[in-house]
Parts: C-alpha cells; sequence; structure tokens
C-alpha cells in the first residue's frame, strides 16, 4: 500500500485521530508538526484529542500539503468535498502515451532507426519542453513514437556497445515520459515508466543515464512520502557516481549536484534545517564549477536555478521571511526554460502566501500563468493557494483567484 493511501479502519475514525496516525507516520513530534503549520504543541494535541473542532479550509489545506494527503475527503471523512491536492487533470494524449509505453514493440518486424537518430529527435523534444508555453501538448505529441522507436532500438541495436548506447536513450526518453505523467491522475504509469528507466539506465551502465534515472526515481518516492527511500537512491547513487564525476563530462557532473539537490529537498520536507543548507551548499559548489551558460536539459541544473533552488529549501522549511528574502534574490527571467520558470514563479507565491502577502502571491501565480498555461494548471501549490484564496472574506481577492481560476480552466470542470 503506497504511503499516502488510507486504510480501511480510517472510515470510522474522526479527525483527530485521523490527523495523530498520519503525523506519527511522518515520523513527526507534536512540537515538529505544529512548527510546520505554525501552531503550538498543545494546539495540535487539542486537535487531536477532539477539544478542538476540525481546522478551517486554509488549514486543513496548509495540514494536508505537510502531510502528502493526496485527497481531502480522504483526510476529512467527508466525501461531499472530494478534492485531490496534488493531481493535475488528465491530459487528453496522455491515452496515446499510456498504449506506446504498454505496447509490444519487440513483437513487430519494424526496424528500429539508428541510435545517433533516436538522440537528436530526443534533444529537440527537450528543446520543445523547455521552449514552449504548453510544453505538455508538445510532449504528448512527440512521445508516442519516440518510446516506441526507443524501445525497439533497445532490443535491436548490435554490436553491444551500440546497444548500450540505445539503453542510455531509453532511459532518457522514460526520463521525458515523466515530465509529461508527472501531477496526472496515472500514478501506475509513472511508476512503471520510473523503474523501467532505472532498468534501461544500469544496462547502460551510462553514468550520466544512471544519475538521471536515480534523480526520478528519488522525486517519486519523495512525492509519494517515502522520505527515506528518497534518501536512500540520491546518497547511494551520489556515492556511487562521485569517483567518475572528475572524468565525466559536464552533464554528469551537473548530474552529480542535482543530486546533492534532491538530497537538500528532502532534508527540507523533513524539517531538517542545517542538512537541507548543507546539501544545497554542497550543490551549489557544483553549480559554481559549472560553465556559466550551461543548462542540463533534463534537471535543470545550472548556476542559474540555485536562486530557485534557495526558495523551495525555503519554502519547505516553512520558513516564510527567509523564503522570501531568498525569493527576492532569484529572479524568475534567469532561468531560461518556461516550464521551469513557471515552477520557480510558484515556488515564489508560495513563500509570499507562506509569509501572508496574498498579493504579492497572486501577481506571481498570474505571471506563472503566462510563462507556462500547462504547469502552474498541474501544480497543486498552485492550486492549494488558490482555493485558499477563493476561501478569502475579501470580495476583491476571492475574484482575483476566481478569475485565475477560470484561466487554468480549474473552475471548467
Amino acid at each position: 500500500m503506497p504511503p499516502d493511501a488510507t486504510p480501511e479502519p480510517f472510515d470510522d475514525l474522526p479527525f483527530g485521530r485521523r490527523l495523530k496516525l498520519l503525523r506519527t507516520r511522518r515520523g513527526l513530534t507534536r512540537d515538529s508538526f505544529g512548527g510546520l503549520v505554525g501552531k503550538s504543541a498543545s494546539w495540535v494535541k487539542s486537535v487531536e484529542s477532539g477539544r478542538l473542532a476540525t481546522p478551517k479550509l486554509s488549514i486543513l489545506l496548509r495540514i494536508a500539503e505537510i502531510l502528502r494527503v493526496r485527497d481531502l475527503a480522504q483526510f476529512t471523512g467527508d466525501q461531499s468535498v472530494a478534492v485531490d491536492l496534488f493531481t493535475g487533470p488528465g491530459h487528453p494524449r496522455l491515452p496515446a502515451v499510456r498504449a506506446s509505453i504498454n505496447g509490444l514493440p519487440a513483437l513487430t518486424a519494424r526496424q528500429a532507426p539508428p541510435v545517433a537518430h533516436l538522440r537528436a529527435r530526443l534533444d529537440r523534444a527537450w528543446r520543445a519542453r523547455h521552449s514552449s508555453p504548453h510544453h505538455r501538448e508538445a510532449l504528448g505529441r512527440l512521445l508516442p513514437d519516440l518510446i516506441t522507436d526507443a524501445q525497439l532500438a533497445a532490443r535491436q541495436a548490435e554490436p553491444r556497445a551500440q546497444r548500450r548506447a540505445a539503453q542510455a536513450v531509453l532511459a532518457e526518453v522514460y526520463a521525458l515520459s515523466q515530465f509529461f505523467i508527472a501531477y496526472q491522475p496515472a500514478a501506475d504509469l509513472l511508476w512503471r515508466v520510473a523503474e523501467r528507466g532505472m532498468v534501461a539506465a544500469q544496462d547502460s551502465g551510462d553514468v550520466h543515464a544512471i544519475g538521471v534515472s536515480s534523480w526520478l526515481m528519488a522525486q517519486a518516492h519523495r512525492d509519494a512520502g517515502d522520505w527515506d527511500a528518497a534518501d536512500a537512491v540520491t546518497t547511494q547513487t551520489a556515492a556511487a557516481l562521485e569517483p567518475h564525476v572528475a572524468d565525466a563530462g559536464t552533464p554528469a557532473r551537473a548530474m552529480w549536484g542535482a543530486l546533492a539537490f534532491e538530497s537538500a529537498y528532502t532534508a527540507a520536507r523533513r524539517g531538517e534545517t542545517g542538512v537541507a543548507w548543507g546539501y544545497w551548499d554542497t550543490a551549489n559548489a557544483v553549480a559554481d564549477r559549472l560553465p556559466t551558460a550551461y543548462y542540463h536539459p533534463v534537471t535543470s541544473f545550472s548556476q542559474a536555478i540555485m536562486g530557485a533552488h534557495a526558495v523551495t529549501v525555503a519554502v519547505e522549511l516553512r520558513a516564510g521571511g527567509e523564503s522570501v528574502r531568498q525569493s527576492e534574490r532569484a529572479p524568475a527571467g534567469a532561468i531560461p526554460s518556461r516550464p521551469r520558470r513557471a515552477r520557480h514563479e510558484i515556488e515564489q507565491a508560495r513563500a509570499y502566501h507562506l509569509d501572508a502577502r496574498p498579493e504579492e502571491a497572486m501577481s506571481l501565480l498570474e505571471q506563472a500563468q503566462k510563462a507556462a498555461p500547462e504547469t502552474i494548471r498541474y501544480n497543486g501549490y498552485a492550486r492549494r493557494i488558490l482555493a485558499e484564496e477563493m476561501d478569502s472574506r475579501d470580495a476583491s481577492r476571492r475574484h482575483r483567484a476566481s478569475a485565475l481560476s477560470h484561466k487554468m480552466e480549474l473552475l471548467a470542470s
């Protein structure tokens, strides 16, 4: 059972008992959990014991984010408010991508294209993802044929060196697929692709491919709430790659830095301030040694991204003032990728929202919507801020949030 799944005994539990069970599963004390929510340990105890009623929506959403409870109805027991907090809508091209992943091209007589040709197509697909405001639509058009051809090449390529190169390309095609699938209602497909990507990368023996697959696998574990598994993947992979980094090219070095930041992200999610910033420092030192204009096509790791990463660490640590300070030092314009720029603007919005500055938060969400509509539409944190704003007592704030929700097509379904 996934860490965020709710077992049957939850059905008869009051809210406070559910909260206590989920909190303890995450290994959070009342003090640490209360600090993340912005409340005292005694408040947590009172809610868990039933002396205080179920909190209002804004607090519920904050708790759900911290505990990674995906469905608000599952959390509260009220099936009349079913809201999936971290999963966006299904993209129209998802069925075609799923069909390609689940297909069996090896049973056909079709000839695979050359590996070099696949590599060129994959590079173009990454460029399309970074440059398009509707990046899922762009990937959804390209992925079905690319997945099938990469699977064929990994099976047919000869000699052995060529087959290993084909496996490395296949691993990265699966990585690209994860960017398309993420935050859609297709958790089974996401895990299938993550696991296949890891197998292909290991079969290739390519340091960079192994790093990419591990980076994505760690994210999958963390987003599922299994922080220990995420840590194990990043630390073990980074340790295995470190002896090869000095002799590897820039992409492999950047991959090593990206893994260090993933460790920072997971530590921040745990509330481990010193550990999180220590890993951020390690990643920043790696970024400083990269060429100034370099930008890793998969992880976005670069000198330009480290400011955005600092915002994420501060936000995950629930440090409102520090989040805003980091946000002001990290302009989104320095990030060349449209979806990654929009993601950073959403993180900046989280910083201002955490610091109780809703006007600035909404301005940043509006900028993110202009930069990459498909990024904000599928982002659970953006939807959480909008949900709170639409619950505001201020009519102008409710109207502004409603207008952006309509642009994001959140109120049309």
